[in-house]
């Protein structure tokens, strides 16, 4: 079941170029809600405003190679490692999501369009992957949405209150699982594969179409941020830091250890 091709055994009854088309669809979709959403709440603007500003305000000048290095360490330390996150747990729930999510939607386009058939059998390495990735995203999402979210650990809220804000996480969970759900049942050739796969392609289609609505296109816009601000402690400018950051006793605020969930 776990070197199976689950989207090979589904050709037997929609088509290859249908599938391979609703990949593209969504594609499309996730970059049509990017670029709308850059253009409606204006990121691309406040991003170069901030750029220019603390260029304005900064007390040195930043050379390209120092670009460069800060280009990279913006890539392996709040990219890759997501360092923003000092709270240990908050940020492995983050790496096994993140990670998790890019193993299975990155397998999945490759048994699609690479191995549609059976009579083009996948490397086994490559269902057990897209089954290794699912699951990391079951896990470090279940775990976030249960046990990490500020509102239930810190507010005291229950785990099922839902906000517009949760569309992405929950649309994220709901399609990985039905996913994971229908490949085993199908697999096993028990009955209600295909009223699985429907659940599976409307929680997809909602995943993917939402992006306007969600969190989604925050994976874009989350490095250009980190970018800047890196760039901007370099250049000594300090603008966009509220002044109780830089003086809180000027307001007779002591400072507290920052608490991250």
């Amino acid at each position: 079941m776990y070197i199976n091709n689950p989207f090979a055994e589904l050709s037997a009854s929609i088509s290859p170029a249908v599938m391979q088309a609703y990949v593209v669809i969504m594609i499309v979709l996730v970059v049509a809600g990017t670029l709308i959403e850059v253009v409606h709440k204006g990121s691309a603007k406040y991003f170069f405003q901030n750029w220019r500003k603390s260029k304005s305000k900064g007390a040195k000048q930043v050379g390209g190679g120092e670009l460069v290095s800060i280009a990279i360490k913006t890539g392996l330390v709040d990219i890759l490692a997501s360092g923003e996150f000092c709270n240990a747990r908050r940020r492995l729930s983050h790496l096994l999501t993140m990670y998790g999510f890019v193993i299975y939607v990155v397998t999945t386009a490759v048994m699609i369009f690479g191995y549609p058939t059976p009579a083009m059998p996948a490397p086994a390495l490559l269902p057990q992957l897209w089954w290794l990735g699912g699951l990391m995203v079951c896990l470090g999402g279940y775990w976030f949405w249960f046990f990490i979210r500020v509102d239930v650990l810190a507010e005291g809220n229950s785990p099922f209150r839902v906000v517009r804000a949760d569309l992405f996480i929950l649309s994220l969970l709901a399609s990985v699982t039905l996913g994971l759900i229908w490949a085993f049942v199908q697999a096993k050739g028990a009955a209600g594969a295909n009223v699985l796969f429907g659940l599976y392609i409307i929680a997809t289609t909602v995943l993917f179409g939402s992006v306007l609505w969600s969190k989604f296109a925050h994976m874009f816009f989350k490095p250009a941020a980190a970018f800047e601000k890196r760039v901007s402690h370099a250049l000594g400018s300090r603008s966009n830091l509220p002044a109780p950051a830089d003086k809180p006793e000027q307001f007779g605020i002591a400072r507290g250890q920052p608490r991250h969930y």
